[in-house]
């Protein structure tokens, strides 16, 4: 078992929440809030820091720390991944896409923005 560190409400459909786990789980659990079911999990391989949905398409993106360090772009459901966005030295703390949905900023634990 791991804490939840991250979580964000799907913009595409009705009760769906997505979370992410700490470094004892390093995964994206995704829930049927409605049912309490869990849909689906996917092992990341590092501690899920943060979750965002792109509001136009049908993917998460969701930032790292231990071990990786870096964001990473998915698509929803099958949780194919797209993308790593790389360039922090240390664990990704907060991230926060764009109002149109186009550019994503990260601020990292090696004190800089990306």
């Amino acid at each position: 078992q791991a804490a939840v560190k991250a979580f964000a409400w799907s913009p595409h459909e009705r009760n769906l929440l997505a979370t992410g786990g700490g470094t004892g789980d390093k995964c994206i659990k995704f829930w049927n809030t409605r049912t309490g079911s869990l849909l689906n999990s996917i092992d990341t391989g590092s501690q899920v820091s943060g979750l965002q949905w792109n509001p136009k398409e049908k993917e998460i993106l969701s930032s790292h720390g231990y071990t990786e360090n870096h964001l990473s772009l998915w698509k929803y459901p099958t949780m194919a991944k797209v993308k790593d966005l790389k360039g922090h030295t240390d664990r990704v703390l907060h991230m926060a896409v764009s109002p149109d949905g186009g550019s994503v900023v990260s601020a990292a634990a090696d004190e800089t923005l990306r």
